[in-house]
């Protein structure tokens, strides 16, 4: 690769796109993940806290539509957030059971948003948060009163949305609205075998972390959903490498925020002012966002932990943690983007199904 390429794609990877996401939509994402976490350090919870601010990311879901659809996009999601959550919970209690029931999950819900060609964040937030709840300690007594808890953080999304919505609602334009879902048939067998390797490699990530006995092993999975993510080889690919430096710039920046050893107060609104930060990037340059989504879910996910108070060695095992996820799903995205390979499977598929009926 010649030098000049080398810098093309590097600017490439760091160049910031045309957006027309206006910035109060940044600031309701914003608020429904800062309202119950700054409800939490009021209430002496922050634990809590920052378990509701999972439940107010449903409000990354809200779609530019009528204010009747966008209600009924966030109470559906909604649902789903806390169903998985719910399910992920129930199977925490074994590793190799953990890691089949997501991969069988991740298969379930690709193949669901993939079929009504769900926009961005699509599956993401749903296997999300069924991988924290299987990487929880098990206690069947809890699993109701942590479920509420992110009930409540879509509710109080919900509850900002429709405020939101009663505000701008004169504002909306109705000539054109972008729905967050769209029926689309495709392939019943391409569609079955995207969402396998999805399922497997996303499985086989939580197992990985698990059988290496991590903190914090959902880091992995997410990592290695973020990376598989992408439209293409070549956008998996640019995807892990900008997570990797991504992270490493945003885990530089999360140190140094943790060696200032800041009041809790102060940690709320700093997680608060990422997640601005972040919905402004995340359409206009992923890479950039991704500094600051490592500082945000690390600071969120480590909040009031013993390892929080050791910035060395946090910093050091959030690396290693998504360095082995991305890796993982560089891979996967190499089988989820191999066209042969999809077509011979496709072919064998066909072959089997004819056989059976037979």
């Amino acid at each position: 690769m010649s030098h000049q390429k080398i810098i093309s794609e590097f600017k490439e990877l760091y160049a910031l796109k045309q957006s027309a996401r206006s910035w109060h939509v940044p600031f309701l994402a914003a608020m429904c993940v800062g309202v119950p976490l700054l409800a939490g350090y009021f209430l002496g919870n922050v634990h809590n806290g920052a378990l509701a601010s999972l439940g107010g990311l449903v409000i990354l879901y809200l779609p530019e539509a009528t204010f009747t659809n966008r209600m009924i996009t966030l109470m559906v999601c909604s649902f789903g957030l806390l169903a998985s959550f719910c399910l992920g919970l129930i199977f925490s209690f074994n590793p190799i059971v953990a890691a089949v029931v997501l991969g069988g999950f991740t298969f379930s819900v690709h193949r669901i948003t993939r079929y009504f060609k769900m926009k961005p964040p699509g599956n993401f937030f749903f296997i999300m948060l069924a991988a924290v709840a299987m990487c929880m300690p098990f206690n069947a007594a809890l699993i109701p009163y942590q479920t509420g808890i992110i009930g409540m953080g879509c509710m109080c999304a919900c509850l900002l949305a429709l405020l939101y919505g009663v505000l701008v609602r004169g504002k909306e334009s109705t000539n054109n609205p972008q729905e967050i879902i769209i029926v689309k048939k495709r392939s019943y067998f391409l569609g079955g075998i995207e969402s396998a390797i999805f399922g497997l490699f996303i499985g086989l990530s939580l197992l990985t972390a698990k059988m290496l006995q991590l903190n914090n092993p959902y880091w992995v999975p997410v990592s290695c959903l973020a990376v598989m993510q992408g439209v293409s080889t070549k956008h998996i690919w640019q995807r892990s490498l900008q997570r990797i430096a991504g992270t490493f710039l945003g885990l530089g920046l999360a140190w140094f925020l943790l060696t200032l050893h800041l009041p809790e107060w102060c940690i709320c609104l700093v997680i608060v002012l990422m997640q601005f930060v972040v919905e402004m990037l995340i359409t206009r340059n992923y890479g950039l966002a991704v500094v600051f989504i490592t500082t945000l879910t690390l600071m969120l996910a480590e909040f009031g932990s013993a390892i929080a108070n050791l910035p060395n060695a946090l910093v050091i095992a959030r690396f290693a943690d998504i360095v082995i996820g991305s890796a993982i799903g560089a891979v996967g995205g190499y089988f989820l983007y191999h066209q042969k390979l999809k077509s011979k499977m496709q072919r064998q598929l066909r072959k089997t199904r004819v056989i059976l009926k037979r």
